[in-house]
This record gives structure tokens, sequence and C-alpha cells, in this order.
């Protein structure tokens, strides 16, 4: 099979699209052929060194993928077109996927539109909802919220009806977030989030923030939550390390916590798989929530989507068409 291979850590160029092996499934796992994948952090962060697989997962890059099974398992047939979270090995004409964690794609829906959900659309429902234990009534405060999880993240909390605060870096960027769902959008450059987000609560604070910067946004996003609110790392864009006041916490009750999908054991993503299509597959039917593509590139110009990534030049996903 054709898959992007990587021999040694370095920029988008390392990339190469070439032979590899089929994988073979084991048991429980379905082999389907790869139409489609999407670019994600993670990628940019293992294509430099920066982030192995975890024990077991491929080598090959890539999160999620949309495609046909072709070897099936656990009820699922030859042909069912199904879009899924992997620990690796997206980036591929062939991949293994657990049956449990396969997800139907809606007949409307082609293999581009489908490979844009599961990592984004699982993330931001896991950081949210099942650890974040967002409800409706409540606020969230979605940083980079122009970014693949980002824009998922908008149309979810929306869609659950909770106030939907937005940080982003260009008009362009805060126009989309509003067309999705965010009530009050902020361009994090010119203006301080946590003073526009206690402007807009009546000095209460959001009671949520999903955080993909790290160390440089915590003593705003501490400032910026209400009493009781959590605070959901799920990325380090600007550093994991600095001088920290914890202060805030105890003074306010608050909840720090972070987590990785990748990482997560598969009967909790089982769970996961489970409830978030519980809750959005019949809002992908009706439209209420749609995959956001910014761009889609043939699978052997992966280096070219990650340099958009790199750049920041996004809004929604980067597509690798397979």
């Amino acid at each position: 099979m054709k898959a992007i291979l990587i021999t040694q850590p370095g920029g988008p160029e390392v990339l190469r699209y070439d032979e590899a092996p089929t994988p073979p499934p084991s048991d429980g796992e379905l082999l389907v052929r790869v139409h489609a994948t999407a670019v994600n952090r993670a990628d940019v962060l293992q294509r430099r060194g920066g982030y192995a697989p975890p024990p077991g997962a491929s080598p090959i890059l890539g999160l999620e993928l949309a495609g046909e099974v072709v070897q099936p398992t656990g009820g699922w047939n030859v042909g069912d077109r199904v879009m899924a979270v992997v620990t690796g090995g997206g980036y591929a004409e062939f991949a293994t996927v657990p049956d449990e964690m396969a997800m139907r794609i809606p007949d409307d829906m082609s293999f581009e539109q489908a490979a844009a959900i599961p990592e984004v659309f699982l993330t931001a429902y896991l950081n949210m909802f099942t650890l974040g234990q967002l409800q409706q009534g409540e606020s969230v405060l979605i940083h980079a919220a122009a970014s693949g999880v980002g824009t998922a993240a908008i149309q979810l909390a929306a869609a659950a009806g909770t106030r939907v605060f937005a940080t982003a870096g260009s008009e362009e960027k805060l126009a989309r977030c509003r067309e999705l769902g965010a009530e009050v959008t902020i361009n994090y450059k010119n203006e301080d989030f946590a003073k526009c987000v206690h402007e807009s609560t009546n000095g209460q604070g959001v009671n949520l923030i999903l955080d993909f910067v790290g160390a440089p946004y915590w003593q705003s996003n501490l400032a910026a939550l209400a009493v009781g609110g959590r605070l959901m790392l799920i990325g380090f864009l600007g550093g994991s390390r600095e001088q920290l006041d914890l202060g805030p916490i105890l003074l306010k009750s608050l909840t720090v916590a972070g987590t990785t999908l990748r990482r997560t054991p598969l009967d909790q993503k089982v769970a996961l798989t489970e409830a978030f299509s519980t809750f959005a597959m019949p809002r992908f039917a009706s439209g209420e929530l749609q995959p956001i593509i910014h761009a889609i590139y043939p699978l052997e110009q992966a280096a070219d989507a990650h340099r958009a990534m790199e750049a920041s030049e996004n809004i929604g996903k980067l597509v690798l068409r397979c």
C-alpha cells in the first residue's frame, strides 16, 4: 500500500510518499480502505520527533480516517462506510480500526467530510462534556477557536445550549466563529480576553475554558473562570513552563485537568464514541453540526498540508484524500 513515511524527525520535507506493508487486523479490528484522513497538531509534533506513538500503535502518522470496510468483524460488513479515531496509521491506503470505535458515515456525507469529524469532535466532546461537565445554561471560553478542535467545540457547545466565548487571531477567523455559534469573539492579538470575559459576564467569569496554548495563558485563564470553574488543558502551543500562581485555584475552587485522546484507554474511548454518536450523529444528519474543511490535499502532498497547519492558515480542518 501507499503511505506517508518518516525516516527521521524534521520539517515537512521529511514526509515521504512510499510503499509500506498493509497492516494485519488483530482480533476485534476492521481492515479499512482509507479514502480520506486529516492533519492534526499531534501529527506535526510526531513528525518533529516530539510525540511518540503509544506502545503498539502504528508509526505512520494519522489519528483519524474515513473509508470502506474490506475485512469486517463485529457486525460490520464489507463495503460499510466508516469513520474513526485511531492511534496511528491514517496517512495510508489501509488501516486497522477497533470495530467498536467505528462510526457509520451518513449516506449524504463524503469521505472527505467524514474524515474532518472524528479526532476534533471527539476531543471537543471529551473535554467539554465527559471531563469538563459542561451543562446547559453554562458558559465556555474556547481558545484557538478557528482550529479544527475549536470549530468543533463551538458547534457542540452551542448545540448543548451553552454560551460560547471564542478567541482567534484575525477578523476573518472571528467572523467564522460567530457563524458557527460563538456569541462573544475576542481577538487575542489586541484584546485582553480575561477582561472581555468579565465585561460580558457582569464580572462572574465563564464556567469552563478549553485551552490549547498552555503556560502563557495560565494566569489569564484562572482570572477568566467563575467560582467553581474548570480549566481543560489540551495543548501547549505556547509552552508548558512558566512561573505560575496557584492561589486562584484555592480561592475560587477551580478544577484544572488535562488529557490526550490518543492515550485514553480503549474502553473509555469506546464509551466516548457511543456517547458522542448519540448526541452528534442526529445533528450531523439535520445539518445542525457540520465538518469544517479549510482545504483538501492529495495524500502525496501531505507536506503542503503540514506547512499550512504550521502557518496557522486554516479555519477548520486540513483533509488528505487517499
